[in-house]
């Protein structure tokens, strides 16, 4: 599956932001199949995990200390999975990634397919 993560950008803290991941599922696999994930990696550190919804979007996954702020969803229909951030802070600073895998998770060896990432830049 390929992935094109979109909606990046500069916002001020406390504000918020849509990002948005379309999918175009290979032959034979509907993007309904994968269960999607969002990580973030900020200068100088590694990548870390945001959030993962599951396949048919009926349970979805975040990183303890985001999920009061950040909401995952995905519309199969449209194949795009989304990642709404609010109250945001400087250190949300990051490039975001989509990526795709069979099973869920919250680890990056896990995660098979990924886009290209989307910067976010939150200014104090």
């Amino acid at each position: 599956v390929q992935l094109q993560a979109s909606g990046g950008g500069l916002v001020q803290a406390g504000g918020s932001l849509r990002l948005s991941c379309a999918a175009s599922a290979a032959s034979g696999r509907t993007f309904s199949s994968y269960v999607m994930g969002w990580f973030r990696q900020a200068p100088g550190k590694e990548r870390q995990f945001v959030a993962a919804v599951s396949s048919v979007g009926g349970r979805t996954y975040y990183a303890d200390s985001l999920k009061s702020r950040f909401t995952i969803s995905r519309d199969n229909a449209k194949n795009t999975v989304y990642l709404q951030m609010n109250s945001m802070k400087p250190e949300d600073t990051a490039i975001y990634y989509c990526a795709a895998t069979s099973f869920p998770s919250t680890v990056v060896p896990a995660y098979r397919y990924w886009g290209q990432g989307t910067l976010v830049t939150v200014s104090s």
